[in-house]
């Protein structure tokens, strides 16, 4: 396992991240509708923005969520899923970052529910 250094472990991170939840009985059915080609980028510029301090990113996530119908169940999977791929790949402090990062963005959202 590696620290993540640089955008292409990021998008590494994204990628595996994404194609996890896709398949994930829980939370595909809030993908299914996603143009990935599109959607893929904004998350690999969030998560670079987070970790690695790359500038430009101005979206706001929680607003982006708030007419989905999320319960506690699609943020608890989403959380296991999301920290599942960082430990299977990451190690160091940017990884623990990523996944405090995870949780405070679920709980964000959960707030505003």
């Amino acid at each position: 396992m590696k620290e993540i250094t640089d955008r292409k472990d990021v998008e590494f991170l994204v990628e595996s991240f994404y194609q996890k939840v896709v398949q994930d009985d829980v939370l595909a059915p809030f993908f299914q509708h996603l143009d990935f080609d599109k959607h893929l980028p904004k998350m690999i510029h969030f998560w670079a923005f987070v970790l690695l301090d790359e500038p430009g990113y101005t979206t706001d996530v929680t607003q982006k969520h708030s007419h989905m119908c999320l319960a506690q169940v699609h943020f608890d999977r989403w959380l296991e899923l999301f920290n599942q791929t960082v430990d299977a790949h990451f190690h160091g402090e940017k990884a623990e970052a990523a996944k405090q990062r995870a949780f405070l963005v679920g709980w964000t959202i959960k707030s505003k529910h």
